[in-house]
């Protein structure tokens, strides 16, 4: 069960049995509860809610809570189901009183979280395997068309956006990086997600022209992230895509905590203060830690990621 926004990660359009366009899921259910708490009186949010509980009822046997807040924990109720497995601290505290069942995890990672909550319905211990993204052959399609109209070169995606303001590192900082990046021959594109192209923008233009802006769906982006040579980006969703997909990663941390969020399943090196604590607070000014990371230490980390890649 997801927002609907979030399709694309599991399934392409149009896609409802399993196959390379919906490769992990053998069903989808949607929960639109952005959309429920912003209208939460509304004969059409109770339509949705009671459309959603009958569509669930008697089809299940367990439900894990994988996302550990009390909105999840809730919509999990309406599944019906006796077994609703939840972690023993989950990130909501209030979230465990739904659950009937509380695991205790020892990883340090969510990833690893998860996987100890899978195993609880598993029966056994299992280990993380590499995530399978859909492949949308419409998506595929787009993406060798935007490649095609530019430069033969590898390509690195730049993502300068984030969450909230605690965790964006300034836009001239990651124009510097994207000029580095040119000057060592790759072709750089800024991926502007919704809302953020003021920001590419922003970089594009501090780049002397060094980078192009890209705007893409989430089946697009999953295209284009197959493809790229390296990710350079904050902690945000593009970059936990590009880990996905098992592409190297530049990742640059300042309140939250990479041993918990950072990058997981590929080659990556994380940039992080020392002088940076844990905060998810939504600041809107960058964090004093994320202040100290230069751009020279972003090219440093990726030379190294590169010439890994050239030796494969």
């Amino acid at each position: 069960m997801v927002e609907p926004r979030w399709q694309a990660l599991l399934a392409a359009p149009g896609q409802t049995e399993r196959g390379p366009g919906m490769p992990i899921v053998d069903r989808l259910h949607f929960a639109a509860t952005k959309e429920w708490r912003k209208r939460p009186m509304r004969w059409q949010t109770m339509h949705e809610i009671c459309a959603l509980r009958a569509e669930l009822c008697d089809h299940y046997d367990v439900v894990l809570d994988l996302q550990g807040a009390l909105r999840s924990a809730v919509v999990a109720r309406l599944a019906g189901c006796h077994r609703r497995i939840g972690e023993e601290e989950p990130r909501e505290r209030p979230a465990r009183w739904f659950f009937t069942e509380q695991v205790a995890t020892h990883g340090a990672h969510v990833i690893e979280q998860d996987v100890e909550l899978a195993a609880a319905v598993a029966g056994d211990a299992l280990a993380a395997q590499p995530p399978l993204l859909p492949m949308d052959p419409a998506a595929e399609a787009w993406c060798d068309e935007q490649l095609a109209t530019g430069p033969a070169l590898p390509v690195a995606l730049v993502n300068p956006g984030a969450g909230w303001g605690a965790k964006r590192w300034p836009t001239e900082r990651y124009a510097a990086v994207a000029r580095g990046l040119a000057e060592r021959g790759l072709r750089v594109l800024v991926n502007a997600g919704p809302g953020e192209e003021p920001l590419a923008a922003e970089v594009i233009q501090a780049s002397g022209g060094a980078a192009t802006m890209v705007t893409a769906s989430l089946g697009q982006l999953i295209a284009l992230t197959r493809r790229i040579a390296l990710c350079v980006a904050g902690d945000t969703g593009p970059l936990h895509m590009a880990c996905a997909l098992r592409r190297p990663v530049v990742g640059i941390y300042g309140p939250t905590d990479p041993s918990r969020n950072g990058p997981y399943g590929t080659r990556f090196r994380v940039l992080r203060s020392p002088i940076s604590r844990r905060d998810h607070t939504r600041r809107a000014a960058p964090e004093a830690g994320l202040l100290t990371i230069q751009p020279d230490d972003a090219l440093r980390v990726a030379d190294e990621l590169l010439h890994e890649e050239d030796a494969r």
